[in-house]
């Protein structure tokens, strides 16, 4: 399992070179022409505090603009489609299949996405895009009721493949006291 920054780093204790780098430092797409085709997965997740009112709203239907979590699982799985598009040096990426998925909490909602490609290049950014614009979408969807939403915790949960292996995001002290909390209320 890895964890922060020192998990990252190269045998012999050296942090790794930023990749979009050139020997100047100017930004630059990666090539990626001669690694391997490898399956790639990765899984992003996103949190969307509110009110318990706000999450009645969305259990009983009424949501004025419809139903939020339908939306906002397809606006997470078309923008995972145009990372590449966005994000200025991400590769543009084959999909083999993403993945949307909601939870409703008493005062937040929990997105998880996953991505996953047969390429040269990780797909974290869409996992990441996917999570990152499905919370967009519930603020979008329920700011007529709730204009204090607060969208935070956009992560990679984890991945698999490539040459750097797995990843496995631990579950810090601090996320697993606010749940327990939220959970009792």
């Amino acid at each position: 399992m890895s964890g922060g920054p020192e998990d990252e780093r190269e045998p012999g204790g050296e942090p790794p070179e930023l990749t979009h780098l050139d020997s100047a430092g100017h930004a630059h797409m990666v090539d990626v022409g001669d690694k391997p085709v490898t399956r790639r997965r990765a899984v992003a997740s996103a949190r969307v505090r509110t009110r318990p009112d706000v999450i009645a709203l969305i259990q009983h239907g009424r949501a004025a603009k419809g139903d939020v979590l339908a939306a906002a699982r397809l606006a997470g799985i078309c923008a995972a489609k145009e990372t590449g598009r966005l994000i200025p040096l991400c590769h543009p990426l084959p999909l083999d299949a993403v993945a949307v998925d909601l939870q409703l909490g008493v005062s937040h909602i929990e997105v998880r996405a996953e991505a996953i490609t047969s390429a040269r290049t990780g797909v974290e950014m869409e996992a990441m895009t996917a999570a990152a614009v499905a919370a967009l979408t519930l603020y979008d969807m329920l700011k007529a009721v709730d204009r204090a939403m607060v969208i935070e915790r956009v992560q990679l949960e984890e991945k698999e493949g490539g040459k750097s292996g797995r990843f496995v995001r631990p579950v810090a002290p601090e996320e697993e006291e606010a749940e327990e909390e939220e959970d009792h209320e």
